[in-house]
């Protein structure tokens, strides 16, 4: 009986190893974007009655999309930053940071961007470690996020790595939650509860984290690649990763961030017309809503094999039953 177990675990043993493959999200429309003249697309968010982009470029602006047939254009929406007295990273990581920014723009790299249900815009910026709240009427503010934020993710192995900190940002609807996603090098999703005029950690900052790689899209070889965040999204009391390496966008609970389901957008965002030169042309930015999801790509002005030198934002159907199906 015993050697009939083993032989019987032995043969299912393969099929248990197959990995899943994903349902692919459909393509419904491509949309270069004129006007972005940094690139660097790195933030999508529905507000009001258009979609709304941020380049980690600029320091000073929104770019409210006008929708056209197919390339869109952007018309900028200028701010002022008020000066931010403090920050919640070490020394190493700050200064390394600002000189980056001073080389090739963005001293405050804007890394995502969300909006809650009365138009207020949410700016994450990575150099800074801190959210920016841009009102519809009225200047900008820095949010007053708790000291101990910081800590708590670097004591969980997050935010240790430059260019590897804070790369999106999801609010809820009331602006009284507030999500923030590690990018990789140990990846992971914060979480901030309004009190008052500040924000706090109900307990722990941190939802989840964890490191790792994982296999690449099979297009791309399956190579081993860090696991990684790079945006951000919530939509119906579920929260929303963009995960650009594994070319998926996975549906998490937002009280733990364990993830529900996964979907694939690979087949259409690595056609041979849509490739760029390693390692350029990633997705950066999500949004998700009832009848689909915006994706943004970054190109790092970079031309793609069709010859695109424009960033570029897709919109994808919902899979076939909504987001919230649970097979």
């Amino acid at each position: 009986m015993r050697r009939l177990a083993v032989a019987l675990l032995l043969v299912a043993a393969p099929v248990l190893a197959e990995p899943q493959a994903l349902e692919e999200l459909s393509l419904v429309s491509e949309h270069p974007i004129e006007g972005i003249a940094a690139g660097n697309l790195s933030g999508l968010a529905w507000c009001g009655e258009a979609l709304w982009a941020v380049s980690d470029r600029e320091d000073d602006r929104l770019y409210r999309l006008a929708a056209g047939d197919s390339v869109w254009q952007a018309e900028a929406e200028h701010f002022v930053a008020p000066p931010l007295s403090s920050t919640l990273l070490p020394w190493g990581l700050r200064m390394r940071t600002w000189v980056t920014g001073l080389v090739r723009g963005g001293k405050l790299d804007f890394e995502g961007l969300s909006c809650d249900a009365v138009g207020n815009r949410y700016l994450v910026s990575e150099a800074r470690a801190a959210v920016l709240q841009i009102p519809p009427a009225g200047a900008p503010q820095w949010l007053a996020l708790p000291d101990g934020m910081v800590r708590q993710a670097r004591a969980s192995g997050m935010l240790w790595h430059f260019n590897a900190l804070l790369e999106g940002v999801a609010i809820d609807p009331a602006g009284e939650r507030l999500w923030l996603a590690a990018e990789r090098r140990r990846r992971g999703l914060l979480v901030l509860h309004k009190q008052g005029s500040s924000w706090r950690c109900s307990g722990s900052c941190v939802l989840m984290n964890e490191g790792g790689s994982e296999p690449s899209a099979p297009q791309l070889g399956g190579e081993m690649q860090s696991r990684d965040f790079a945006g951000l999204a919530f939509y119906k009391e579920k929260l929303f990763t963009l995960e650009r390496q594994a070319h998926r966008i996975c549906r998490r609970k937002p009280s733990d961030g364990a993830v529900e389901r996964c979907w694939s957008f690979a087949a259409e965002a690595l056609t041979d017309a849509r490739r760029y030169p390693p390692p350029f042309g990633l997705a950066e930015a999500l949004w998700v809503d009832e009848q689909g999801a915006w994706i943004g790509s970054d190109n790092g002005r970079h031309t793609r094999a069709d010859g695109e030198q424009r960033p570029v934002v897709w919109r994808f159907a919902a899979p076939e039953g909504g987001w919230g199906r649970s097979r």
